[in-house]
């Protein structure tokens, strides 16, 4: 499925970049067009640190992960962006261009409010009972278009399968997120348990509600600590 791509260079038929717009500890990540589709292309940077060996490995199980997650989503009503190209050993993933801003963009703007947030609340109860976890929650990683449609992103840090714990902590991320970036909007927190629990199947395990105390139970040890 990989084809040879560098990221810089215009040369290349099938990738080619536009601007570099995120340079993170994780990765580095560039958008162009692929094959003439608007595109993102995402590279996992190296951590000097890590023994080499290492990792490469965890580079390769957190990027077979996200494809896993990307392809299982695909055909979910979870909105993500498409997988269009992916080269496991080399570290790098091509995904659709996802039109619209970030959450946290619209929040900020006044574009969004609270019923967003709870909607977003909703998606992301969804993603749980499929078997996800996200593992980097924040208004940062989910898109809002014009049509106020809510697409999630970044799936480097996600889970499948996971325990009980990982849900918890994804809203408690989420939660972090609310206080520091969007404290002016009232009871945030409360309108995404909101969303959460009203789109939450019965048949589900873990159910919603079991969700929410484990959510409770983290940030009462985050309290605790700080």
């Amino acid at each position: 499925m990989s084809s040879p791509v560098h990221m810089g260079d215009e040369s290349v038929p099938l990738w080619k970049p536009s601007k570099m717009i995120h340079q993170g500890a994780e990765a580095t990540v560039f958008s162009g067009y692929w094959m003439g589709e608007k595109a993102i292309f995402k590279k996992r940077n190296h951590r000097s640190y890590r023994h080499p060996d290492l990792d490469r490995r965890l580079t390769r199980q957190r990027l077979s992960v996200e494809v896993r997650v990307l392809r299982k989503l695909h055909s979910t009503t979870v909105s993500s962006p498409s997988l269009f190209d992916v080269d496991i050993d080399e570290g790098w993933i091509i995904l659709s261009e996802v039109e619209g801003v970030t959450l946290y963009e619209s929040l900020l703007n006044g574009e969004s409010n609270i019923e967003q947030i709870k909607k977003f609340g909703g998606l992301i109860r969804q993603l749980h009972e499929l078997g996800i976890s996200h593992g980097d929650l924040t208004t940062h990683n989910v898109m809002i278009n014009n049509d106020g449609e809510l697409t999630l992103i970044d799936f480097g840090l996600s889970k499948i399968s996971p325990e009980i714990e990982h849900l918890g902590l994804d809203l408690q991320v989420l939660h972090e997120c609310l206080n520091a970036s969007h404290y002016e909007e009232n009871s945030a927190i409360e309108s995404m348990i909101d969303g959460y629990l009203s789109n939450s199947s019965d048949n589900i395990a873990p159910s919603g509600p079991d969700v929410i105390e484990r959510f409770n139970s983290i940030r009462g040890r985050v309290r605790y600590h700080a």
